[in-house]
């Protein structure tokens, strides 16, 4: 669809934010983004917003086309006890907020675009996970998409189609895991990460972001859909297939302890790199989506194209 429907990015600061707004643009949108930290640029108008409360944003919410909801406070930091109830609370607050703002507006908004994560599946070994799966609780990171998508089904909006994405590793050159991988291999650091059985399910940016326009553009979408390619890959697998394209030698494994030790002294968690699941995205396979890197091998080419990386097998 093209047009100029107005669509509001909360949380659209980001590398998904930027990349789907830039989008969105180029297809003739009106593009909104609701920020902490308002300032307009690149065609982009930004209104500001808290997260959790009503303003003047609410008032862009009334006859938009839809709205797309990226907003929480990044996982890649120390799991703490306060950083836990920030993730959880930047998610759960922002959904109730728009959910309340919608309840208010004489013309909803036709579609609400919500995020959430593949670890709604938790820690789910060889099982393979498509959107019939139920959901578990056996981790902080599954706790935390369950209260995401138990926060968008308190707040009922009849009148406003919704989408939830439930998204893999995002793959992208200019932000989320890919260029620290890049960094880790070339150091000589692209071993696998504890036992390396744990599943990576992933998905290029290019078709997140067409997952996204199709979310808003086709009417038969709702409910639940897996945001990752249908190529998920042991961990072991994943590095062996970096270390090939960057032409680096073996790497020895990590150890799960040298690995949360890692994540610690790099401000992170080394659950994110421990544990995984094998996600298959069924339900968008089923819709006709079609991906344009449907295999890591395509997918990790393209994007060391793009920055710069040396291609060649592994020593």
């Amino acid at each position: 669809m093209t047009g100029n429907g107005r669509i509001l990015l909360a949380g659209g600061s980001g590398f998904l934010g930027q990349a789907l707004a830039a989008e969105l643009l180029k297809r003739g949108h009106q593009v909104v983004v609701l920020s902490r930290n308002a300032q307009d640029g690149g065609g982009v108008r930004q209104v500001s917003w808290d997260g959790r409360s009503a303003g003047p944003w609410v008032r862009e919410l009334d006859g938009a086309l839809a709205v797309v909801n990226l907003a929480g406070r990044s996982v890649n930091c120390r799991h703490s006890r306060a950083n836990r109830q920030k993730i959880i609370s930047s998610r759960v607050d922002s959904v109730l907020a728009i959910g309340k703002a919608i309840s208010t507006c004489a013309s909803p908004p036709r579609a609400w675009i919500q995020a959430s994560g593949l670890a709604y599946y938790g820690n789910a070994g060889e099982r393979v996970c498509d959107e019939s799966c139920p959901g578990e609780t056996d981790s902080f990171m599954a706790r935390t998409s369950a209260a995401w998508e138990q926060a968008l089904e308190s707040v009922p909006t009849p009148a406003t189609r919704r989408v939830v994405l439930r998204m893999g590793m995002v793959l992208g050159r200019q932000g989320g895991a890919f260029p620290l991988l890049v960094r880790l291999t070339r150091w000589g650091l692209g071993g696998s990460a504890g036992s390396g059985r744990q599943y990576i399910s992933w998905i290029h940016l290019r078709d997140l972001v067409r997952l996204c326009v199709a979310a808003i553009d086709r009417q038969d979408l709702a409910g639940p859909y897996n945001a990752c390619a249908p190529d998920p890959q042991p961990n072991r697998d994943f590095m062996r297939e970096m270390r090939r394209l960057l032409h680096r030698p073996w790497s020895p494994p990590a150890p799960a302890p040298l690995v949360r030790l890692g994540a610690w002294l790099l401000g992170s968690s080394g659950q994110l790199a421990l544990g995984g699941q094998r996600c298959l995205p069924r339900r968008m396979l089923e819709a006709g989506f079609t991906f344009e890197y449907a295999s890591l091998r395509r997918a990790l080419e393209d994007l060391c194209a793009g920055a710069g990386c040396n291609h060649g097998g592994e020593r």
